[in-house]
């Protein structure tokens, strides 16, 4: 749940650390891993994240219902959605791109996510049922739930919040086409998860997606401008609200195929700032994520007057490739065992992203029968999903520690994770309330976490020295986050299917 900083490597350092990664790699590449049972529980920690009413179906069952009366106050109901990490607030800029990445997980790779696809497609339907309550208001969208200061200020179950749950909304005198252009790239992009599965709901999904991007485009603004005192310094936009305006009418053009929207991004790449931050991509900066989903359509032989997006998925591509050696290294950073790395909190957010968009670029280029070419070498297909592979490998334990970051997966893995519901004794072993600050002594306990928080993904290594340190009281490393698993689904169901990478 923290924002990200730019990141910076001399040359030298950066050859050095590929050099010791690949190194690395080679050692371990006998280490198998069950993705089946990765993704499995990767599903699960979503139900962990639910807010309001659970169904029959929940199998995390050490939680219970909350927030049953959110957005009463305000005469809306706002009940449902997820917490976004390790805290009780709904915070809408981060859920909707969860719910985005969870989506494009299963459009490129529901077919290899076999008997977990529905439990994947129930993990969409908890956000987008929210995010439909969220912009019912022609020309609103309530984009959180909850005092994040107040909240952050307790130590408490979800199930025992005490602290204001405060709504707040951007409307046409207080703009946020941010969160409003992110929302409509989640509707949209949920609607082709449903188109055949649940074709009414699939339409209700893209008509709101529409008038949501209509208000976004025409009401232009930076939310945390207008809700900076509520937003600011949790889910702050540092990057402005462009991309988002980009990214929307991009989901938007592959959800309805209206020529609208691809005038729109041809109209507005320049002045919307298509090619900048060539490898950023998270909950704050979609720029590589459109130029990798516009490329698709490049690549399969549509819509060739985008090729300049497919030149910009080309450099992201040799931007995060470690395969040009000392002379030509990559500009992301690696961690002598192999790790991805860019400076600032919850780095894992960074490594599930990034290689979700490496994933996804392989598979567009091997179906078209294409390569990368950067300065001096290129890049294959096959290359860039062992790169891919490698980053799954390092999350669930290949990695110099023997460490699985993936809570409930191996032998080791974190037990004293940032998170409230995991560290605070469940309703069903303490039934009595525990109150804001009576659960300090919980979050300073030195023992693991009584609950275990299931396929959620932590944060991980603070630097490039693959160390790590398993304490609750460093959120920067011990916090999960929904961004982080979202588009890890992805990746997981796509080693499930081809282990080997034989195809």
């Amino acid at each position: 749940m923290r924002v990200r900083a730019a990141d910076r490597l001399t040359a030298a350092a950066a050859a050095a650390a590929v050099a010791v990664a690949v190194v690395f790699a080679a050692n371990v590449a006998a280490m198998e891993h069950d993705y089946g049972e990765a993704l499995r529980k990767s599903i699960m920690f979503f139900e962990g994240q639910r807010s309001g009413r659970l169904p029959p179906s929940q199998r995390v069952m050490w939680r219970r219902d909350s927030g049953l009366h959110d957005g009463a106050d305000d005469g809306v109901d706002l009940t449902g959605g997820y917490y976004d990490a390790g805290d009780n607030v709904k915070f809408g800029f981060p859920m909707a791109f969860t719910a985005t990445l969870l989506s494009w997980s299963i459009i490129d790779f529901g077919r290899s996510m076999g008997p977990h696809l529905n439990d994947a497609i129930a993990a969409v339907r908890w956000a987008t049922d929210y995010l439909l309550k969220a912009t019912a208001v022609p020309s609103v969208v309530y984009v959180q739930v909850g005092d994040a200061f107040r909240d952050h200020s307790c130590w408490e179950r979800p199930e025992d919040m005490d602290t204001p749950r405060t709504v707040y909304k951007v409307d046409r005198d207080h703009p946020g086409s941010d969160v409003a252009g992110e929302s409509a790239a989640a509707l949209a992009a949920a609607s082709i998860v449903f188109r055949s599965r649940d074709p009414d709901y699939s339409r209700r999904l893209l008509d709101r997606a529409i008038t949501v991007f209509e208000y976004a485009d025409k009401y232009r603004g930076a939310y945390s401008t207008s809700l900076r005192p509520a937003v600011c310094p949790f889910y702050c936009d540092f990057d402005g609200y462009q991309d988002e305006l980009l990214w929307g009418a991009a989901w938007l053009h592959k959800a309805s195929r209206r020529r609208e929207y691809r005038e729109y991004i041809m109209r507005n790449q320049d002045v919307l700032g298509a090619g900048d931050s060539v490898n950023e991509f998270g909950w704050d900066n979609k720029h590589a994520g459109i130029n990798v989903l516009i490329s698709k359509e490049v690549l399969m032989g549509r819509d060739d007057y985008l090729q300049s997006f497919r030149l910009r998925a080309d450099n992201f591509i040799c931007s995060v490739f470690p395969g040009g050696g000392p002379s030509h290294p990559p500009q992301i950073q690696y961690s002598p065992g192999g790790l991805l790395f860019k400076q600032g909190g919850s780095n894992m957010q960074h490594v599930t992203a990034l290689s979700f968009l490496v994933l996804s670029y392989a598979n567009y280029l091997s179906h078209a029968n294409h390569h990368v070419t950067c300065q001096g070498y290129t890049a294959t297909s096959s290359q860039l999903k062992m790169l891919a592979k490698r980053q799954v490998d390092y999350i669930l334990g290949t990695n110099p520690l023997g460490m699985s970051y993936m809570v409930g997966y191996g032998n080791r893995y974190p037990k004293r994770i940032h998170h409230r519901a995991s560290s605070l004794p469940s309703v069903r072993a303490h039934p009595g309330r525990i109150r804001c600050k009576e659960g300090t002594r919980y979050y300073l306990n030195p023992g693991p976490n009584p609950n275990v928080l299931v396929g959620a993904v932590v944060g991980g290594p603070a630097n490039l020295s693959d160390a790590f340190s398993d304490t609750r009281q460093q959120f920067q490393v011990s916090e999960p986050t929904t961004y982080i698993n979202a588009p890890l689904l992805g990746l997981l169901a796509y080693f499930y299917s081809h282990p080997n990478l034989n195809n």
